[in-house]
């Protein structure tokens, strides 16, 4: 290989420790062993020849050049993975469909695979709009929408029919130097007395209310937004902490500051991502194949 030459694998291996900071976690969600991955990112630094992270005991901080690599980390990801399928699928296929999705699906999840879809299936048209999941349920019902990719966690209408393909796990979101970072464990009754920073979008709050008083604990809101970045920031400059899905979890934020993950020891519900469509529809091909694309490719 010539000096520049580096595989998926280092990529990943790369991404996966510049979102969790550290190589440990790093290697347990890749199902490797730490030497692996060390291994890949000391080869991947060399052949790049610059520093990506800095090696610290709380663990790895991407340097200015690896937020810069990480930039365009997933964009060739995902281009490797959407060359993967071009020329497999029915391009023959044509027609339109018309689809909603919520807020925190399309800021977050649905664009990649919206391009995606336009690569593998040059002659599906998608109409898209973006709506809360109660007028969703109701264009459907209605007839006005086709398909909708939701919260599908939140939906519980019988008149529907609801896939679920990913599951979000939730942690909880604190900032660099957070005390509860040096324990051991961390669960609800660490985090009594902590101001708490509340997202409210897609019913973000109801779902966090809940599953804190099945713990048996109250919450201190120090700030209630519909704004991730907000929360993100204030997180990040230590003026508070948040419990919230992988799905929105970003290392960084706005202003560089680290957000380090914690998994509490509690089970806290994950956050599912799925497909909704009226119980007593008959599919047409373009909707078999939109819907097919998600329930088959990404469960």
């Amino acid at each position: 290989m010539s000096q520049l030459d580096f595989s998926t694998r280092h990529l990943r291996y790369f991404v996966c420790t510049a979102e969790l900071g550290q190589i440990s976690q790093a290697a347990q969600q890749l199902n490797i062993t730490q030497s692996a991955v060390t291994a890949a990112i000391k080869e991947l630094e060399n052949r790049l020849q610059v520093r990506l992270f800095e090696r610290h005991p709380g663990g790895m901080v991407l340097t200015h050049a690896g937020r810069l690599f990480l930039d365009h980390c997933g964009q060739i990801l995902n281009s490797v993975a959407a060359c993967r399928d071009l020329g497999l699928e029915q391009e023959d296929v044509h027609g339109e469909i018309k689809v909603a999705a919520t807020y925190t699906v399309l800021g977050y999840f649905l664009p990649f695979h919206l391009q995606r879809l336009a690569q593998l299936y040059p002659n599906l048209k998608i109409h898209l709009v973006e709506l809360p999941r109660i007028a969703i349920e109701q264009g459907l019902l209605d007839g006005v929408l086709d398909i909708a990719v939701l919260l599908s966690s939140n939906v519980q209408n019988p008149q529907l029919r609801v896939h679920s393909f990913l599951d979000s796990q939730r942690h909880l979101w604190v900032g660099p130097g957070h005390r509860l970072l040096q324990q051991a464990g961390v669960d609800f009754d660490d985090l009594r007395r902590e101001p708490y920073i509340m997202l409210d979008v897609d019913e973000s709050a109801d779902t966090t209310l809940a599953y804190w008083r099945a713990a048996g604990s109250e919450l201190r809101v120090v700030l209630q937004t519909s704004s991730i970045e907000a929360v993100r920031s204030m997180v990040g400059n230590g003026s508070g902490i948040s419990i919230l899905s992988d799905t929105v979890y970003r290392p960084w934020s706005l202003e560089g500051r680290k957000i380090h993950k914690i998994t509490l020891q509690s089970p806290v519900p994950a956050m599912s991502l799925g497909v909704a469509w009226r119980a007593d529809q008959d599919f047409s091909p373009a909707q078999r194949l939109f819907c097919d694309y998600f329930i088959h490719r990404l469960a």
